[in-house]
């Protein structure tokens, strides 16, 4: 009896899977390629000399395609290229017996402008040592630059570069990289770091780790959504209308644009809040920490009283107390730092 991996359970909703193809289209299963018993948790790569057995095949797509990748364990490279096909090439390895290798297998789903890649396993009621838990299977894809892609792991890492349709990535264990992917939906790990650089997206764009820095460079969305549990959150030369960072356990710093009108919301329990503003033209500030101190390197205008945090009054104003409401320029935005724990400290860049 076949037994399709359960990541979608073990995800939860950080990295849901992807989309079921329809039963209209034509589905080719690559069997002898990779197959594993019930695809438990991966315990292999730890004895004996390592095997291998690669898989490669070319499928059309066509440019404005949707593609899709499912792995339970192994690593997932995709890259965005010309042409209009999907180039899948695939690397089963264990340090068992090779012949676990057979018991793993790829199935294809092709359909009209859309292709569905799967690792599947074969539960085998004789295995009772789960001995197929040893098997992973690395991917190197390439795709139409165009294509939307939605790629997921339960246990490796996932990397896309070059991808310029909509983008979803995210694995249980193991670090989400993305470079100059433009249309950026989702980033998520549990177990791992979050790298993003060069995204943009007309809506939304959520990037999350549990245990895990977030990371982010050159980001530019209506809307940011950033989180962790444990790690830090640094994001670089950003510009968007909407805010949102949550962090419970690392520092928090965001180094962008405060456009007008914009909506700006940072919260994290222990960890220092840096905000590194770029020429913004006004914003009101109300600023919390319990047992840490609000400084603030802008001119700001504290109940009436316009104060520059350079003097010895804006310092003893600003600095010290543990909450501040004030108002800078023409205080069209909105921007709300709460942290419990940690310094809030807001700069000029």
């Amino acid at each position: 009896m076949r037994y399709i991996a359960p990541f979608v359970i073990a995800g939860l909703a950080l990295v849901a899977s992807p989309a079921v193809a329809q039963d209209t289209g034509h589905r080719v299963v690559l069997r002898d390629t990779v197959r594993t018993s019930r695809l438990g948790a991966y315990q292999g790569r730890n004895t004996g000399p390592e095997q291998t057995e690669r898989f490669s095949r070319k499928v059309k797509i066509g440019r404005d395609g949707r593609f899709s990748l499912a792995n339970v364990a192994g690593d997932i490279v995709v890259t965005g290229g010309p042409g209009d096909e999907v180039s899948i090439e695939a690397v089963k390895r264990t340090r068992g017996d090779k012949r676990e290798l057979a018991r793993v297998q790829i199935a294809i789903d092709e359909h009209a402008g859309r292709v569905d890649v799967r690792t599947e396993g074969e539960q085998n009621r004789t295995d009772r040592n789960r001995t197929t838990d040893h098997v992973s299977v690395d991917y190197t894809v390439t795709v139409p630059a165009s294509v939307a892609v939605d790629v997921h792991s339960v246990s490796g890492s996932v990397k896309v570069t070059g991808v310029h349709g909509a983008l979803r990535a995210g694995t249980i264990s193991g670090d989400v990289t993305t470079a100059d992917t433009p249309k950026l939906e989702t980033a998520r790990t549990v177990s791992g770091d979050v790298s993003i650089t060069g995204a943009a997206s007309d809506g939304d764009l959520t990037a999350a780790s549990v245990s895990g820095n977030v990371t982010a460079r050159g980001l530019k969305a209506r809307g940011l959504d950033l989180g962790s549990v444990s790690g830090d959150i640094i994001v670089g030369d950003a510009t968007c209308e909407r805010l949102g960072i949550k962090s419970v356990s690392g520092s928090v710093e965001y180094a962008g644009a405060i456009v007008k009108s914009g909506r700006y919301e940072i919260n994290s329990h222990s960890g220092t809040v840096r905000l590194l503003l770029a020429n913004p033209a006004g914003f009101e500030l109300n600023a919390n920490s319990f047992s840490g101190s609000i400084r603030s390197e802008l001119p700001m205008t504290i109940g009436g009283d316009r104060r520059d945090a350079n003097t010895s009054k804006g310092r003893h104003d600003a600095a010290n107390d543990h909450s501040m409401r004030a108002t800078f320029g023409d205080g069209s935005a909105t921007l709300t730092v709460r942290t419990f724990s940690g310094d809030i400290i807001i700069a000029k860049r």
